[in-house]
């Protein structure tokens, strides 16, 4: 079944730019023109992946990105002309998963879709983890305790890439490098957000992410 992505922006040219390329690709598209309209019609359609703006009238894409991760774990791509640092650091705190922008290649946007897609859909075999902390590959789930995380799509690639490589000191490039893929442009502190997210979602399981001063982070198994 073709997966859907919601393509939110309050151009319609650019709307329809995104759509012909993703369909190409045998995706399904749906359209909204402002937050607003996206957050009514995920209320009611099931997405795969989220395409948004973030100036739009009635509610801008920040607004939207936040409300989607207060219950859903649906990952979001921005693109926007905003290219401030603050801007991108403020949508991955958010929980946004890429930030692209404007102008770009639709062909790179397609492979980026692609390439996210690929990452949520690998992994298939589930793996425990240390302590009370189990990872479900296969659900793409992860569980203290037995009480099931809420985390986004970015936030479980990151956890996962510290679980496969424990024991290993990785450096915030390296972290960035494969997480957040080669070509992204952002500033390393994206990943000391995260960090700091994923610990407080891990609680009393967040020491099994230790901090490298001036280096970056090792996952270490307890014993």
């Amino acid at each position: 079944m073709a997966k859907t992505v919601l393509v939110v922006d309050d151009e319609l040219r650019m709307r329809k730019l995104v759509a012909d390329f993703l369909i190409r690709d045998g995706y399904h598209i749906l359209e909204a023109a402002n937050g607003q309209a996206a957050l009514e019609l995920l209320a009611r359609e099931k997405v795969d992946l989220v395409i948004l703006d973030i100036m739009m009238p009635v509610q801008d894409g920040l607004t939207v990105c936040r409300e989607l991760r207060k219950n859903t774990a649906i990952p979001v791509i921005m693109l926007t002309a905003r290219e401030d640092e603050a801007d991108q650091l403020q949508a991955f705190e958010l929980g946004a998963d890429e930030y692209v922008v404007k102008p770009f290649s639709p062909k790179v946007l397609t492979a980026r879709v692609n390439a996210l897609f690929r990452r949520l859909d690998q992994d298939k075999e589930a793996t425990a983890g240390t302590g009370g902390l189990a990872i479900d590959r296969a659900a793409r789930q992860v569980s203290v305790n037995g009480r099931q995380l809420e985390l986004s799509p970015k936030e479980y690639e990151l956890l996962t890439y510290l679980a496969d490589n424990t024991g290993t000191a990785l450096s915030r490039q390296q972290i960035l490098d494969q997480v957040w893929t080669y070509d992204y442009c952002g500033d390393l502190r994206t990943v000391d957000t995260h960090i700091t997210r994923l610990r407080t979602k891990l609680g009393g399981e967040s020491s099994l992410i230790q901090t490298i001063r001036g280096y970056g982070y090792r996952y270490e198994a307890k014993k």
